[in-house]
């Protein structure tokens, strides 16, 4: 969806355009690849999708990913495996924007999750979580911004989801999802504005009291990603932020930076 190669062709062939996306953080080896692929290098099938080198299966109710990726634009080898386990599990679908054009679901909102990288050398186990998005329509054309954040809680997961349509108001979600997989819809606290990033892009999130920034991980024109320390449901807790600036993405200069960290294989 963020492939400056599929808005320049047109958008007729999405298996032309795939890409596996790798971010690896911390110890001074931040790592980042995405490079993509045209339809003749993936394979897939109902428990698997080949990206080139790398892979990833649906196994013994595990998702595993075999990494075998070039960083960019640095071209650093990320070599390793991921494994994702399922603790809690939901099946709901949410529509995003007032149309019913574009959808999420948390698949997985709480899961168990090991790293094992020879390249760079790193090996983590923790707290971890799955969704997917889907849409009729581009990002950019039913959205200018939104923001997101997932919070590990001692019973499932809380994640706080809003939305600016392109047409104008707002849109969002306040879930806390139990270890069951039962939802329950509650008050979003209080928006919150946190300091900027090198880049200027907003990171709007919300909490019942101040709000800090932990972590900022990623730091790009249109989007950042930030392990943030929030007041959620009563208790001071750390969460995954995402925040993302649609009308900066669609601009011209941004999609021609694009290429240095999205290479494509011819």
């Amino acid at each position: 969806m963020f492939s400056p190669y599929y808005a320049w062709s047109g958008r007729g062939r999405p298996e032309n355009h795939c890409a596996l996306n790798v971010g690896l953080y911390g110890g001074g080896k931040t790592r980042w690849a995405m490079t993509e692929r045209p339809s003749k290098a993936i394979d897939r099938g109902p428990d698997h999708f080949t990206f080139g080198p790398s892979s990833v299966r649906f196994e013994d109710g595990k998702l595993i990913f075999e990494i075998r990726e070039t960083a960019a634009p640095i071209p650093y080898p990320v070599r390793g495996q991921i494994v994702i386990e399922p603790e809690v599990m939901q099946g709901e679908q949410f529509t995003l924007d007032p149309h019913g054009r574009h959808t999420w679901r948390p698949v997985w909102p709480k899961a168990r999750v090991s790293a094992k990288f020879d390249k760079p050398g790193l090996d983590w186990s923790g707290d971890g979580y799955v969704d997917m998005n889907a849409g009729l329509e581009p990002l950019e054309a039913g959205f200018k911004s939104w923001s997101w954040a997932r919070t590990a809680m001692p019973d499932g997961a809380a994640i706080l989801y809003d939305c600016q349509p392109a047409g104008g108001g707002e849109q969002g979600l306040a879930l806390r999802i139990r270890d069951d997989g039962t939802i329950e819809h509650f008050q979003a606290p209080p928006e919150i504005a946190l300091p900027d990033v090198m880049w200027g892009v907003a990171r709007p999130s919300r909490s019942e009291g101040e709000g800090r920034v932990v972590k900022t991980l990623e730091d790009t024109p249109f989007y950042t990603r930030s392990m943030i320390e929030t007041e959620l449901l009563g208790e001071t807790r750390i969460s995954m932020h995402e925040s993302l600036d649609l009308k900066r993405f669609s601009s011209n200069w941004v999609r021609l930076l694009l290429p240095f960290r999205m290479p494509r294989a011819f």
